[in-house]
């Protein structure tokens, strides 16, 4: 089991967007979303000057770094929220994992077989892959940068990481370790306690991207 992804929500998200790039050594993969009625993606080399002349409306800004995949997405609070957390599974992992989730009764959502969902009752949901090209692919790409563990703030710390413990020991059959930082509201942000490589300049990009784009394309019309 890996965990290689996190999708936010923010109302900034240019603003965070360009924090990634420029401040973490992120790349930009592609900015996914529609023009008129027609899903379309771009990938990195058009300005935002240049996409709002052409009337694009953004649905997810999808960034990367070594194994480490990020995407935002617009909403309506300034301070990030964590949507859902992605894992990478082998097989008999993901069919365990989606069988469990029965037996404790959280709720899951399957896309088409591409892309599952599973309730935490923490705030969050954790988005299951199977094997998956691009992703293997991605995962190689480790010694410049993975994700061990996340800090995720909360409005209720004790419960949410109950929740979360919960849920981690139903799906993964691995024990959670949690921590969360008391915040007033119901923010939630997530930093990370990574084992950094050097970044270099776009290694990888063209992986398997087409069948990112199903996915990613999946996510916008969500």
């Amino acid at each position: 089991m890996h965990l290689f992804h996190y999708h936010l929500v923010t109302s900034r998200v240019r603003e965070v967007e360009a924090r990634y790039i420029g401040k973490l050594g992120f790349d930009l993969i592609a900015r996914h979303g529609r023009i008129g009625e027609d899903l379309t993606s771009y990938e990195a080399g058009l300005s935002w000057t240049e996409l709002d002349a052409m009337g694009f409306k953004l649905r997810l800004s999808e960034l990367e770094l070594g194994a480490v995949n990020v995407v935002v997405q617009p909403g309506q609070w300034p301070l990030p929220r964590v949507d859902h957390l992605g894992l990478a599974l082998d097989d008999d992992e993901f069919e365990g994992a989606l069988a469990r989730a029965d037996e404790a009764d959280l709720r899951v959502q399957e896309h088409g077989g591409r892309r599952t969902f599973v309730s935490t009752n923490a705030g969050y949901r954790l988005e299951l892959h199977p094997p998956r090209d691009w992703i293997d692919e991605l995962l190689e790409e480790s010694h410049r940068l993975s994700l061990s563990e996340l800090h995720l703030k909360a409005d209720d710390p004790e419960a949410k990481a109950s929740a979360s413990a919960r849920t981690s020991r139903s799906v993964t059959r691995s024990s959670a370790s949690c921590q969360a930082g008391r915040r007033a509201g119901r923010s939630c942000t997530p930093s990370s306690s990574c084992e950094r490589g050097r970044a270099g300049a776009g290694a990888g990009r063209a992986v398997a991207l087409r069948d990112r784009r199903r996915d990613r394309g999946e996510e916008a019309v969500r």
